[in-house]
């Protein structure tokens, strides 16, 4: 038969593949599919997704390639769609991957940063291996990505690593589609690629043969060593060195919030913390989040986690850390190399400006960081793992909705803040970029701002902010005179969120719990009943409005926010232990005459208000502390429940009193239960309350599903409490668990609003 005639007999297939399939080696795998089935065509990375084209005359052997390129990818890729056509066959010579295209508008995925994997690891041990103690191994399997991604296509050129010409021998890889670094853009070895130095307080490289071993000399010594990672620094001192974690404290101004901690290995952390089979798989898998996991007796420095009965744990991510941990202690205190509220330094010069005072040394290495990206931190709650803060390993992974739309951007709000794309069926959230009031933060927001836009090529349609006039990123967007910009309110974002994650457009009763947020009626919310979906909500029940001496200011000192409360519901300051030897003159006298004082509906609050009420915080020194430790104190919901009540308001809202409760906790005080049983009933007490509202949402609404959003369900008390009643009684439960429930999944939320209402069917909340 000619070779003509053998072509007309083949059937060729035209598949067109998008999701995270660059950078993660799929095109060496659909190569290798390719040719163990005899097929010839070829693959090549496009701007609108990989293209695939592929021939034979079996068309087993065609259905059988088609399966396995979704049942067998690589462990990094993660496919969202794969179209496929029938086209004429043509004439090949066999299969080949052919160069990217240049042009058109980016619909392909970049992939995260992922932790070394164990292919790199064996050989980075093995002393006969030429990249033996090479701290920058990687493959197509592992390694940096986003951080290093100036534009698309993910190419070489168009990274940090440009600046690195590959040695013969990494370029033989580099071109080999059988070789696991087939066309990993960081490929490089000791011949050829980024090198470690170290540099003292003031910059200046420390002339010696090892600088790791240098390095690991300071931590030995209880010194504060920099050492620059994937997305940024780190602040690593040893954990067991008492003195040397209150050094670091000291110097970094974080008093109390605990800090992360990396250990050499799995056993390691089975030895200090209890781990259940998914806290095991998370802290294995490429994404290597930081875990929060129950602490058992350790002989850590009392101020690694102090006030918590939880160690945030993760394993070394880079082959850097893995030698670090294999040479130096089992564990180190591993934290942002920051001041208080800053974000990561990421570059050389950068932190040795910003860490003067705070390190005194640093590990550092040339390869730039395009990007900062801070670790994650997850919690496993209620049978699942649940974001605390998505960066590293997860961003900008997209989170997969029910169905496409517009291009839309939101810009988050302003702690914790992140900024979310939606582009076709898939929203691509950034990093945790962090508190914007912080320069160094609002610097890092406009970068990532537009460095997502950049790329994926996106021309967004819709900008959505907060309604804070406040935020930053909110006066951000209102500042962009070329864009259509949509101001949506805090809390519906929330029950957007926690609705877009789950893939659910019905109508539901959504309980959203924080600290504040602005409320369309321009008061402080956050404890809060919705009913509705992404285009509408109806707000059903709201906590009790109560008082807020000095507005936010209070926030971080609890005692204030109980004077509120205990003003709100006696009328007066109560003589309680509390209060005594504290001039309470002129609290008493700006809530007599309401200066200052906004009230506000806020959950968040309320947990504040009974451990200042309780005495066990006055003040604290990190977001949260008093809420945490209130939490920590009960340890279960063994307890009975307080006193409360719902109120109807007008027409079909209603209010959740909580003056009965508060009366409660105060007799209880004056009877001398202690602070663990308080809490105990406190906890009860608000699972109770609010089963009982969502019960009267449902009835009135219909709604046949209950969305649990915002950062006071990150109290696993609560969160586990209320979830598994709920579920208990049959209701359908949505929760969080690829974006944060707290300010972290707001972007989220805020750019599916925004595409509802470019489909003109948004009326927000009322």
């Amino acid at each position: 038969m000619d070779t003509m005639a053998q072509v007309k007999t083949e059937k060729r297939l035209r598949l067109f593949v998008n999701g995270v399939v660059q950078g993660v080696g799929f095109r060496p795998f659909v190569y290798r599919l390719a040719e163990e089935a005899g097929l010839s065509g070829f693959i090549r990375n496009t701007f609108s997704g990989v293209c695939i084209e592929v021939q034979g005359s079996d068309a087993g052997e065609l259905r059988r390639f088609c399966g396995d390129l979704c049942d067998k990818a690589p462990p990094l890729a993660r496919i969202s769609s794969v179209e496929t056509e029938e086209i004429a066959p043509e004439q090949d010579n066999g299969f080949v991957i052919v160069p990217s295209e240049g042009e058109g508008v980016v619909q392909t995925m970049v992939p995260p940063d992922f932790a070394v994997c164990d292919d790199c690891r064996h050989e980075l041990l093995d002393r006969y291996d030429r990249r033996y103690a090479y701290p920058f191994i990687n493959c197509t399997n592992c390694g940096p990505r986003y951080t290093i991604v100036e534009k698309i296509p993910y190419d070489r050129p168009n990274t940090s690593m440009k600046g690195f010409t590959m040695c013969s021998d990494c370029e033989t890889e580099y071109h080999d589609p059988m070789n696991r670094r087939f066309h990993a853009q960081p490929n490089a070895c000791p011949e050829c690629g980024p090198v470690l130095q170290l540099l003292d307080t003031h910059g200046e490289v420390v002339h010696c043969d090892d600088p790791l071993e240098s390095a690991l000399e300071m931590i030995r010594r209880g010194l504060v060593l920099a050492v620059k990672g994937l997305g940024g620094f780190h602040l690593a001192v040893n954990a067991f060195d008492d003195d040397a974690v209150f050094r670091l404290r000291k110097r970094k101004r974080r008093e109390e919030k605990p800090f992360a901690l990396m250990v050499k290995d799995i056993e390691t952390a089975e030895k200090y913390c209890s781990i259940n089979d998914e806290e095991r798989l998370a802290l294995l898998s490429p994404e290597a989040p930081v875990v929060l996991l129950r602490k058992k007796e350790s002989p850590f420095s009392a101020a690694v986690v102090p006030g918590n009965d939880r160690l945030g744990i993760m394993l070394p991510y880079t082959p850097l850390h893995v030698l670090m941990m294999e040479r130096g202690p089992s564990v180190l205190v591993m934290t942002s190399a920051n001041a208080s509220d800053e974000p990561i330094a990421i570059e050389n010069d950068e932190a040795v400006e910003r860490l003067n005072g705070i390190a005194d040394g640093y590990l550092v290495h040339n390869r730039p960081v395009y990007l900062r990206c801070d670790d994650s931190v997850t919690i496993h709650m209620g049978g699942k793992l649940r974001q605390i803060r998505r960066a590293r390993g997860f961003a900008p992974a997209p989170v997969l909705l029910s169905s496409g739309g517009p291009s839309v951007f939101a810009t988050g709000g302003e702690i914790k803040n992140t900024v979310c794309l939606l582009r076709g069926d898939g929203a691509l959230l950034s990093q945790h970029i962090g508190d914007l009031k912080n320069y160094e933060a609002y610097s890092h927001f406009l970068k990532v701002t537009g460095h997502l836009q950049e790329i994926f090529q996106a021309s967004p349609e819709l900008l959505v902010c907060d309604m804070h006039p406040a935020y930053l990123s909110t006066r951000w967007a209102r500042e962009q005179k070329d864009m259509s910009v949509l101001q949506v309110q805090h809390h519906h974002a929330h029950l957007a969120s926690c609705l877009a994650e789950s893939q659910c457009d019905e109508t539901v009763v959504g309980v959203i719990l924080d600290g504040t947020g602005y409320g369309a009626d321009g008061t402080s919310w956050g404890g809060e009943i919705l009913i509705g979906n992404a285009a509408e909500a109806f707000r059903f029940a709201r906590f009790e409005p109560v008082p807020l001496p000095g507005g936010d200011a209070a926030v971080f000192h609890p005692w204030k926010v109980a004077a509120g409360y205990l003003y709100h519901t006696f009328g007066a300051l109560s003589e309680l232990d509390l209060l005594r030897g504290r001039d309470v003159s002129g609290i008493d006298q700006i809530l007599q005459k309401g200066i200052n004082t906004p009230v506000t509906s806020s959950c968040g609050r309320l947990f504040d208000a009974v451990a200042g009420i309780t005495g066990l915080r006055s003040e604290i020194s990190y977001e949260g502390q008093a809420a945490i430790e209130l939490m920590h104190a009960a340890g279960s919901l063994d307890g009975r429940s307080y006193t409360w009540e719902t109120v109807r308001e007008d027409g079909d809202r209603w209010l959740l009193s909580v003056s009965p409760l508060i009366r409660d906790i105060v007799a209880d005080l004056l009877r001398g239960t202690d602070i663990p049983s308080i809490s105990r009933n406190f906890h009860v007490t608000i699972v109770d309350l609010l089963y009982s509202i969502v019960r009267k949402a449902v009835a009135f609404s219909g709604a046949g599903r209950v969305a649990l959003s915002g950062g006071v369900f990150q109290n696993v008390l609560l969160f586990e409490g209320l979830a598994g009643k709920l579920e208990k009684e049959g209701y359908t439960v949505l929760t969080h668990t690829q974006v944060p429930c707290n300010d972290g999944g707001i972007s989220l939320g805020q750019a599916v609003i925004g595409r509802e209402y470019l489909r003109g069917r948004y009326k927000g909340v009322t």
